[in-house]
């Protein structure tokens, strides 16, 4: 089968299109035939080598966790699918090896729902991870009605969820995002502020009286310059900074695969309550180019591989 390889850390340049066996699906697995897959941050990260002290990384690794497909074969004791269902999922597995931008990739049912008829395969496979994080980093905080939320990197792939998923739930939203992405976040219901200088004065000028929880989705120091800004009793949470739990007794989240919760988004952008933004497609040759694009750090919702 067709895949995206490489051998060693590196740049984008160490990814190839190569010739790679065909994966096999064990009892808890079923084979899934790609049909779009989904970049994040973290793959590029992964690639880089700044994650080999957490992963156990083997190479030849075939990057990516993201994944919409068609189920090609089912494993021995599968019950939850049959061959031909359309699925998307958050493969992620105990070692990193055999990912998702490939033709075929096996996938222990345990990261895979099926796909909402209404979501195209580019669609699907932009949701896994990022709209994971979002979901469960809210569920982590506590978001409910009536809550007052300040979410960092609004329009990026994790925030463009988070905050409507958190506007589902009936909380008022702020988010961080730049000028040319305000627009769009209004469209979602969100009221937009700048990064920058003065950020504190912005929100407090939006919410007088604090947040009740502030979703962290971009680092570099938001964590420190947000806890001022949360009431008595608020819950800070982070992707990115460890501090959120260390320090200011939040939460520090590391998204986990779970078919119920993909049920759950999927249901949601079903409905209509939550809209999936891709922001661009690439075929598979062209894979280095999908990441570059994500390592810009300018991207306003998902970038999706076409395979």
């Amino acid at each position: 089968m067709r895949a995206i390889t490489y051998s060693r850390y590196g740049s984008a340049d160490v990814l190839e299109l190569t010739d790679e066996p065909m994966p096999k699906a064990g009892p808890d697995s079923v084979l899934v035939r790609v049909r779009a897959a989904g970049v994040n941050p973290v793959d590029w990260k992964v690639r880089e080598g700044y994650l080999d002290g957490i992963l156990d990384v083997r190479f030849p690794v075939v990057p990516g966790w993201d994944v919409a497909g068609v189920v090609e074969r089912t494993g021995l004791d599968t019950p939850e699918f049959s061959v031909g269902d359309e699925v998307f999922g958050y493969v992620r597995k105990d070692w990193t090896h055999g990912g998702t931008l490939a033709e075929y990739v096996a996938a222990p049912v345990r990261t895979l729902a099926r796909k909402p008829a209404s979501m195209t395969f580019e669609e699907a496979a932009a949701v896994p991870l990022a709209g994971l994080t979002a979901y469960q980093s809210i569920e982590r905080a506590g978001v409910g009605t009536g809550d007052t939320v300040l979410v960092h990197a609004a329009a990026g792939g994790v925030g463009s969820f988070a905050v409507q998923i958190a506007r589902r739930l009936g909380a008022r939203v702020i988010g961080t995002a730049s000028e040319r992405n305000h627009g769009w976040l209004r469209s979602l219901g969100v009221e937009p502020v700048t990064y920058g200088d003065g950020l504190a004065d912005r929100v407090r000028a939006l919410a007088p009286d604090g947040v009740d929880a502030v979703l962290d989705y971009v680092g570099g120091g938001a964590v420190a310059a947000s806890v001022p800004l949360l009431v008595t009793g608020g819950t800070i949470a982070s992707i990115t900074d460890a501090a959120a739990r260390d320090e200011f007794g939040g939460h520090y989240v590391w998204v986990r695969p779970s078919a119920h919760d993909l049920e759950t988004l999927g249901d949601l952008i079903g409905s209509g309550d939550v809209r999936v933004e891709v922001a661009q497609v690439f075929e598979l040759a062209d894979a280095a180019e999908a990441h570059r694009a994500s390592e810009s750090g300018h991207v306003r919702g998902k970038i999706v591989v076409r395979v």
